[in-house]
């Protein structure tokens, strides 16, 4: 399923008008006008006949509207910024890749998808701006020069269903009006100006600070899920712990833009670790990305050994390990310790915002993903934790300030022969992490009639663990150690 997408009912996708189709000889244009448009040029001696659709970079060049310059062209999308250079044959030039588009909706569909690669058109003439105002009013401008008797809600036509994309000076004026603006990301910088020690810290850090650092949220009453229909625009009155049911690309008519495969290793390490306290426990999640087959195969989990959400401790706490490795930074996870595997809106802010910082500012598509953990919700069936992997789509163009929506990803699981040394040194030093801690789970207590919480972990890591079983010794060493701990 190489980031293949369909087109979305209802979709996200603006009146693009393909200003390519027109684009060759428009010295020699002949094209009849449209229909009641009096696309006649006025004051045009050759006598071309242009309809809106034939007004191009290069006629706004010719007729000294815009000037070729480098670095006059921008796009604002979801917290990125590209930048290009105008050429005097009306091509853009990227300045990110040396790459040479012919026209504003080539260029802005091609940057989009490398944020969110479900994008279906680029919006180009209301997404680019040149020298800080967006194309579209230049062509507005040049149809009230030559086009006098068009109606002003031709004008209009290309910002249809087209949000404003704010640049960076606006977004403070945006905050004070009370709108919600993409919180600006370290993300346009080249990949080498960022450290990896950087990329780690990032995906530390909770992404508001309203509402306490993920290791030490609590959960408290039961949180019943909505629906993301539901939600609507941002609305600040909305508890950020708020949980949102999932949807599946199906559901929306789009295929997944990348395939997932997660090692058994990996699951068993986490969801060990979600075991062990009433708080919300994080990790990371290493392994590779194939842009040949578009496979993220996620090979290691690195849990946070980090008390009270220390985002500094915790991005340096497994950050060696990962890249010693020779793994990528590819995703985290985090626990709901009494709650569903569902994402908060708290989670999928922080989700969209990591899945930019990872992405950067490279020329492709890198995904980021999110695993979530329940090991002792009982609407879970029998004692198997649920770990739920989702992804956030960008909410609709036309609709900037929703919610990002979360996506149920589709995952293929291999089974590990057998526990490597990492995964049975990472649970001891878990265990040790703990030991003595307020929050530890009091494992010989009871978790329902007839089952201890020592019972419910070992039910649950059984499914996960290898059949080989020269390691069940060293497991049985662990679980004695959680008793005397608790």
């Amino acid at each position: 399923m190489a980031a293949l997408v369909a087109t979305s009912p209802g979709g996200d996708e603006c009146l693009e008008e393909d200003e390519d189709e027109l684009e060759p000889g428009l010295d020699e244009v002949e094209a009849e006008p449209e229909a009641g448009s009096g696309a006649k040029v006025a004051g045009d001696t050759r006598g071309a006949v242009l309809t809106r659709r034939g007004i191009t970079l290069r006629v706004l060049l010719r007729d000294g509207l815009l000037e070729p310059a480098r670095g006059v062209l921008s796009i604002y999308y979801l917290g990125k910024k590209f930048v290009g250079d105008l050429g005097a044959d009306g091509t853009i030039t990227w300045q990110e890749t040396g790459q040479v588009f012919n026209s504003p909706s080539a260029w802005a569909t091609h940057c989009k998808r490398l944020v969110n690669p479900a994008k279906k058109s680029g919006c180009g003439w209301a997404s680019v701006r040149y020298k800080g105002q967006k194309l579209d009013q230049y062509k507005a401008a040049w149809l009230r020069k030559h086009q006098p008797n068009v109606p002003p809600a031709e004008e209009s036509l290309a910002s249809e269903g087209e949000e404003e994309e704010m640049p960076e000076d606006e977004e403070e004026e945006a905050t004070r009006e009370g709108r919600a603006p993409v919180p600006e990301l370290a993300v346009t910088k080249k990949p080498e100006e960022r450290s990896k020690k950087q990329q780690c810290k990032s995906l530390a850090e909770p992404a508001g600070t309203d509402h306490g650092p993920p290791a030490k949220r609590l959960e408290s009453k039961p949180r019943v899920p909505v629906r993301y229909c539901t939600l609507g625009t941002r609305d600040s009155a909305r508890s950020p712990q708020t949980l949102v049911e999932v949807t599946s690309f199906a559901a929306i008519n789009k295929f997944q833009p990348f395939n997932v495969a997660i090692s058994s290793n990996v699951l068993l390490l986490l969801d060990f670790h979600s075991h062990l306290t009433r708080s919300e426990v994080v990790g990371y999640l290493g392994g590779r990305w194939d842009t040949n087959t578009q496979l993220l195969t996620v090979l290691r989990a690195f849990p946070c050994r980090t008390r009270l959400g220390d985002a500094e401790a915790a991005g340096a706490v497994e950050e060696e390990s990962l890249f010693l490795r020779g793994l990528s930074l590819v995703g985290w996870y985090h626990s709901h310790p009494f709650g569903p595997a569902l994402p908060s809106l708290h989670d999928i802010d922080a989700q969209m915002d990591y899945q930019l910082k990872l992405q950067g500012s490279g020329n492709g598509f890198q995904p980021c993903l999110a695993l979530i953990c329940g090991p002792y919700y009982h609407g879970n069936p029998g004692v198997e934790s649920k770990i739920a992997p989702f992804w956030v789509m960008p909410p609709p163009e036309q609709r900037p300030n929703d919610y990002g929506i979360p996506m149920d990803v589709e995952v293929a699981y291999i089974q590990d022969g057998f526990l490597t040394n990492d995964v049975l040194q990472e649970m001891t030093l878990l265990v040790e992490f703990y030991k003595g801690a307020p929050d530890l789970v009091k494992f010989q207590e009871l978790w329902s009639q007839d089952q201890t919480y020592l019972d419910k972990l070992k039910g649950s890591l059984a499914s996960r663990t290898p059949k080989d079983q020269s390691f069940t010794h060293v497991l049985e060493q662990i679980y004695s150690l959680l008793k005397l701990s608790s």
